[in-house]
């Protein structure tokens, strides 16, 4: 009877120390989780907010050179000259600050200072930003990791089609980057940076094998139309640069537009390797304006760069005034001598209208 009360007595014991140690467990982690969250909400509450003044373009101006940022198309002595000399207010004041991604600092127009300032309480009357000068620079503030990465769980990840050259940092992050990944994308684009192939968005620092395996089917890079793009896009593409980016330019204008990308390597020193280097990036849209072989004048035949020859255009009309419509050629005009067989290949590459 003795040993059964103790059996009792103990098994009773045991029950409520397990019980007890759940409850401690239980406590421990409610506090772990009370004490996180508030230690997220006080550094939210600390660096959340951002910071709007409302000063005067001259106090802008200044600022801003010392931070090394500076008023769109201006330099830092300039901005500041022409500021505390009083010239440029009215335009000054209705044009963008801007800097790098990350740190920004944005000017907004004096209407929209009035706007902003009127709803913030941030000025004095709906007038006080209309003042002389008046412009509002906004400081948006950085956050602690802690904070971003307890944001970034749980957010949804997302996978569609962008073009790295021209996403914007919101959709990077939607396709899963962090704010700093995105950030880092964004300064290097600012920057002249450009991914010409997938594989170029692949080899950034910030973009992880795992992150470009999953992103690799949706990015989707425009190939440049030779007979759209400008010098600037001419310039981007590998092995380019400035110069041969003019004569791609010229030359188009000289053809009336080019028939095939094969054609670039008629320029002068633009030869296969140049071409094979950049040939998976670009394309060829009809020409905007077709070899007219069987129509123009001696004019304008003798100023094509396959002809540039008086001669050879009078020869040219002369041709196509006896010969039937079906047996008009290239290859009929080098047969009949009056082209060689160098300005044949050209020409057969060229678009011409119907004979």
């Amino acid at each position: 009877m003795h040993r059964d009360q103790n059996y009792s007595s103990g098994k009773t014991v045991f029950s409520v120390g397990a019980i007890a140690l759940v409850f401690l467990v239980i406590g421990y982690e409610t506090a772990l989780f009370v004490h996180r969250a508030a230690s997220l909400r006080i550094q939210e509450r600390r660096d959340n907010p951002d910071t709007v003044y409302v000063i005067s373009e001259q106090f802008a101006s200044r600022l801003l050179a010392e931070e090394g940022y500076l008023p769109a198309g201006r330099s830092g002595a300039a901005a500041a000259d022409c500021s505390e000399s009083g010239e440029g207010t009215s335009s000054d004041t209705h044009s963008a600050i801007e800097v790098a991604p990350g740190q920004a600092v944005a000017a907004r127009t004096v209407e929209e200072a009035a706007g902003s300032a009127g709803a913030a309480g941030a000025a004095e009357g709906d007038g006080a930003a209309r003042r002389a000068g008046a412009i509002i620079v906004r400081r948006d503030a950085g956050h602690s990791r802690d904070v971003a990465r307890e944001r970034s769980r749980g957010r949804k990840i997302e996978s569609f089609r962008f073009n790295p050259n021209t996403a914007s940092a919101e959709e990077l992050i939607r396709l899963g980057m962090s704010e700093k990944q995105a950030a880092a994308i964004v300064s290097y684009r600012a920057k002249g940076g450009r991914f010409a192939r997938k594989s170029d968005f692949a080899k950034s620092f910030v973009v992880s094998d795992s992150l470009y395996e999953r992103l690799e089917p949706y990015i989707d890079i425009p190939l440049v139309d030779i007979n759209r793009a400008d010098s600037a896009a001419f310039d981007a593409l590998p092995g380019i640069g400035g110069y041969f980016a003019a004569k791609m330019v010229r030359y188009r204008e000289e053809l009336g537009g080019y028939s095939c990308t094969e054609q670039l390597m008629e320029i002068w020193k633009f030869d296969r390797e140049r071409y094979d280097g950049l040939k998976d990036l670009i394309c060829c849209s009809p020409p905007a304006h077709p070899l007219q072989l069987w129509s123009a004048d001696e004019e304008t035949l003798s100023r094509h760069p396959h002809i540039r020859n008086r001669n050879t255009a009078r020869a040219i009309i002369l041709f196509r005034k006896h010969t039937p419509p079906q047996d008009r050629s290239v290859h009929a005009l080098y047969e009949a001598g009056i082209i060689d067989s160098l300005a044949a290949v050209k020409l057969a590459r060229c678009v011409t209208e119907s004979r």
